[in-house]
């Protein structure tokens, strides 16, 4: 599965454009539509282009990534929540979280309720983490 356009919108809107690398919330690099790697680092720049190709490379990586680890079938909405959830969050997390334990047993309601429950970095509440957890909640139980 690929994500759709409604998930690449979500991730555009919550990471935003940024052209010059900048350390987030918890000092990681950071540039284009959220882009990090080690190639990352102060005083990088970058072109929108480049930003839209580096978000389609991190995309294919998130896509494979969700679709391993779900064991259950999903919709496109389904599918494009998760991809934008893993890709702020990471695989990792995603892969130990109770979310996906609840999903791949089937319980999608369970599943969905614990999108907020992700609202923390650097052990604070961010709010702005909140309202993005809540998108990707409304986009998984949005019906195609």
């Amino acid at each position: 599965m690929q994500i759709n356009a409604q998930g690449i919108n979500l991730i555009k809107q919550f990471e935003g454009l940024r052209l010059s690398a900048y350390q987030d919330s918890v000092g990681i690099w950071t540039i284009g539509y959220g882009h990090t790697g080690d190639e990352v680092h102060a005083g990088m720049v970058i072109t929108a282009a480049q930003a839209a190709q580096l978000l389609l490379q991190d995309l294919s990586h998130f896509e494979t990534g969700v679709s391993e680890l779900v064991s259950v079938p999903l919709n496109s909405n389904q599918f494009s929540a998760l991809v934008s959830f893993s890709y702020n969050v990471g695989l990792e997390d995603l892969g130990a979280s109770t979310l996906l334990r609840l999903l791949n047993e089937q319980n999608y309601v369970g599943a969905a309720q614990q999108f907020p429950c992700w609202d923390h970095a650097g052990n604070q509440v961010l709010p702005g983490l909140l309202r993005r957890r809540m998108a990707e909640q409304a986009l998984f139980l949005q019906a195609v």
